[in-house]
């Protein structure tokens, strides 16, 4: 039986394009399917001058875009439109949150869920603005988007800001990644299989990889772009979040901090890349101009608002070391970059071969077995495993063979990430959200990659675009007698 939450959820940033695209979408699915109490309010908080029914007419026009085909419902949304409310303020003036007050303390003892879908720079004016309107409670948390800075100092000033309002339990810092349910599903895997558990180490793995390909460009945020490239705005969080999970050992329990503690370890017994180590184990790029598919897009420079005197990467390939016992002499080679030949997101665990064949050279190919998870476009997670051709040939004939291991449900359509990690704020449970100490370490390993490429002037390589990177980023794991997987 759902139980239903009742809350207030306020969005600043509210006609943003990730609230609209992103957020108002998870949250018509959670009111539609039950979760969230027709008694609970969604209130918009941005400076726009709009009336209430402007506001909701802009909701309704955005749903109808955004929604997948069939789940717009006329009726429902009537129903949902009673929950949102509109409140107009300046986000840099504390003055002006005297309306947003006077709407809250008509009901001042209800949980409050404060999602800031904002730049950085307003997390701490927001929080101090709620603090001196006496509007933030005991059961009140917030809710960060990243980037949570862009080195370990000006996260941490961030964090510092919010913390003088928010303890660290009611701080949700939010990566979307840790939302899908494939991702949740490598715990399941992990740690509740005896087929993989003793044989998740140094001993029976070979390396890892972890792809985040995206065939977009910059979508018309250069600025924000250059200012951060792939190394802070997708390495620094999504893939390393991706690497604790698989590589984490198991928590005492599901408990959020048991967790997160089993993360940071992880964070902190990553080998640091420095000196020489940066031209061999790690690889900046920057697309060029190409073609994705059959349409000719353009360079990096040449996006609007582009310059050419910009050195900032597109692309990003490495191999990290796990210093412990579990992943000893394991690499985990990691990528991410724009406008590659397509959108896809993976992570492949190589088994290493088998010590010794028994099997005739002829007409046999024996390969590693691999472990598949695909989250993006489509999640999946899939076992490839040597089988027998069927056949009356001479000799036995091998071939590689793949297990489906996804749950087949009738369900109409799977719950988007923001729709686990909504519902997971509101129910306070922090598991899926990044503590303040494991941003913190991750910063510190990323930060020693960024200085290093500054100090050793190590500019990006050009690769065009509609291609799978930089070609020093396919000799990087060739060195070491490995390939990417699927290119």
């Amino acid at each position: 039986m759902i139980k239903e939450i009742v809350c207030d959820i306020l969005i600043f940033g509210g006609h943003g394009d990730l609230s609209l695209r992103k957020l108002m979408p998870a949250l018509y699915h959670l009111c539609h399917d039950g979760y969230i109490s027709s008694q609970s309010r969604i209130i918009i908080v941005s400076r726009d001058d709009f009336t209430q029914e402007e506001n909701v007419a802009l909701i309704e026009k955005k749903l109808k875009q955004h929604l997948k085909n069939g789940f717009y419902d006329e009726e429902f949304f009537r129903t949902f439109a009673e929950h949102i409310h509109y409140v107009k303020a300046d986000l840099f003036d504390t003055s002006t949150y005297g309306d947003l007050k006077e709407l809250l303390n008509l009901e001042p003892t209800r949980e409050r869920v404060n999602y800031l879908s904002t730049s950085p720079t307003l997390f701490g004016p927001i929080c101090r603005s709620l603090h001196e309107h006496s509007l933030i409670t005991d059961v009140s948390r917030v809710v960060l988007e990243k980037p949570i800075g862009r080195d370990l100092a000006s996260s941490r000033v961030i964090n510092e800001e919010v913390a003088q309002y928010f303890d660290e339990s009611a701080i949700f810092r939010i990566d979307h990644y840790l939302g899908k349910d494939t991702v949740q599903n490598i715990l399941a895997l992990r740690f509740s299989n005896m087929l993989f558990a003793p044989i998740w180490n140094a001993q029976y793995i070979d390396h890892i990889q972890i792809t985040v390909a995206e065939s977009v460009g910059l979508e018309g945020r250069w600025d924000y772009y250059n200012e951060f490239g792939a190394m802070r705005d997708m390495m620094q969080n999504h893939l390393m979040q991706l690497l604790c999970l698989v590589t984490m050992e198991p928590p005492c329990s599901l408990d959020g901090n048991s967790v997160r503690d089993e993360k940071l370890k992880v964070l902190r017994s990553l080998r640091f890349i420095e000196g020489e180590d940066l031209n061999t184990k790690t690889v900046r790029g920057q697309y060029s101009s190409g073609a994705i598919g059959k349409e000719a897009v353009p360079g990096f420079f040449e996006e609007e608002g582009g310059s050419p005197k910009s050195d900032t990467e597109t692309f990003v390939a490495l191999r990290a070391d796990i210093d412990n016992w579990r992943w000893n002499n394991v690499p985990i080679y990691m990528r991410t970059g724009k406008r590659m030949s397509k959108r896809y997101s993976e992570i492949v665990v190589d088994f290493k071969e088998i010590p010794h064949s028994i099997f005739p050279d002829k007409g046999s190919c024996i390969d590693s077995n691999k472990l598949v998870i695909r989250l993006q476009p489509d999640e999946s997670i899939s076992l490839f495993i040597m089988n027998k051709i069927p056949g009356l040939t001479d000799g036995m004939r091998l071939k590689n063979v793949e297990l489906d291991l996804n749950i087949v449900e009738d369900a109409p359509r799977s719950p988007d990430a923001y729709e686990h990690l909504l519902l997971d704020v509101i129910r306070n449970n922090p598991t899926l959200f990044m503590r303040r100490d494991e941003v913190e370490a991750a910063w510190i390993w990323a930060d020693k990659i960024l200085e290093g490429w500054q100090e050793r002037g190590i500019k990006p390589k050009s690769y065009p675009a509609g291609t799978n990177g930089p070609s020093a980023s396919i000799a990087m794991i060739e060195k070491d007698g490995r390939s990417w997987y699927g290119d």
